[in-house]
């Protein structure tokens, strides 16, 4: 087997093209470039439980397990995000939101049902952020059109990325493999 470096954009691309989890980015890539060889391969059956780590790499970060969400086959794209000192709390915690928002299109918008004791957390746009509270600093998260609050302490992030993996489905183990990104 060969290893080679590619784009992130690139890689996020084969990796949401994932049919199953624990598909290999060689089978991906030969679905998509050889449509002929497919109908003379067998056909992978789906593992029952999230693969090791994924052997693919990028030329910022090694990819990590790609989690199940109960059984519904759903998958997240986390493999890029990159393990950055230099990066902030809340750029990591955007590209989280960005790949969780990639991975269930959407049906993320459950996440708008996300509130705390008087604040609101997410909206459609920011000035509906604005309006609910003062020093709210809300961050449109990358390539959607939803809008979090990022005035909050590191542990309410993690609470409210706890909050947003449930919502959407994840176990607890598997919610905690995603926010191990942010809390490191």
């Amino acid at each position: 087997m060969k290893t080679i470096e590619i784009d992130d954009d690139l890689y996020f691309y084969i990796a949401s093209q994932t049919k199953f989890i624990g598909e290999s980015a060689s089978d991906i890539l030969r679905r998509l470039v050889m449509p002929e060889a497919q109908a003379s391969a067998p056909v992978a059956e789906a593992p029952a439980t999230a693969p090791q780590a994924a052997k693919t790499k990028t030329k910022k970060a090694e990819s990590k397990p790609v989690p199940a969400v109960n059984g519904k086959g759903a998958k997240i794209v986390l493999a890029s995000l990159e393990s950055n000192p230099n990066k902030s709390k809340v750029e990591v915690f955007l590209e989280i939101l960005a790949a969780l928002h990639q991975a269930h299109g959407a049906s993320f918008a459950a996440i708008l049902g996300i509130k705390g004791r008087n604040r609101l957390y997410f909206a459609d746009s920011k000035d509906e952020l604005l309006k609910a509270g003062s020093s709210t600093n809300p961050k449109q998260i990358p390539g959607s059109d939803y809008w979090v609050v990022t005035n909050n302490n590191t542990a309410k992030k993690i609470s409210m990325l706890k909050e947003v993996v449930s919502t959407l489905g994840y176990n607890d183990e598997q919610g905690q493999g995603i926010i191990a990104h942010f809390a490191d």
